[in-house]
């Protein structure tokens, strides 16, 4: 039984070789570069900015997401994830992505106060993509939570 199973298994492993054809307009379709379906002339651009992480998300001018990344995403692990480094990084990579999808201007939406705010609008500006306006709307709290008692001593 034994034997029989292994005198399968070598038939499964066996190949022909059978030679290369080629198909008309194969070797075209590997130099034609893909474009994106979706052209997007302007869009919005929206930072969060923590002390632990930086995600930003690009959208169109309605509001529906049209790609998003973050320091975590791009491999950068624990307290890296904050820095600006990382951020910029992350600017670098959405500016190509909206180059890709032919954005020519943007506005940035920044929330959060992480120190990576800064360097995202720099490194998105830097590959090309004109700034209409920046808005800052990082969430205030207008009085917070109920405070505790006074401590009776």
């Amino acid at each position: 039984m034994i034997l029989a199973e292994s005198q399968m298994a070598k038939e499964k492993t066996t190949t022909k070789e059978v030679p290369e054809t080629k198909i008309a307009g194969a070797a075209d379709k590997a130099v034609v570069k893909v474009s994106s379906k979706k052209k997007i002339t302007s869009g919005v651009l929206n930072i969060q900015a923590t002390f632990n992480n930086t995600i930003v998300t690009l959208s169109d001018k309605q509001g529906n997401a049209l790609c998003t990344s973050s320091s975590g995403a791009l491999g950068f692990c624990g307290t890296k994830k904050g820095t600006p480094f990382a951020a910029s990084k992350v600017g670098e990579f959405l500016g190509e992505k909206a180059i890709a999808l032919g954005m020519k201007d943007a506005d940035i939406v920044v929330r959060g106060i992480g120190p990576g705010r800064e360097s995202v609008i720099r490194t998105f500006m830097g590959r090309g993509v004109e700034i209409n306006s920046i808005k800052d709307s990082t969430p205030v709290p207008h009085n917070g939570p109920k405070q505790k008692k006074p401590r009776r001593v």
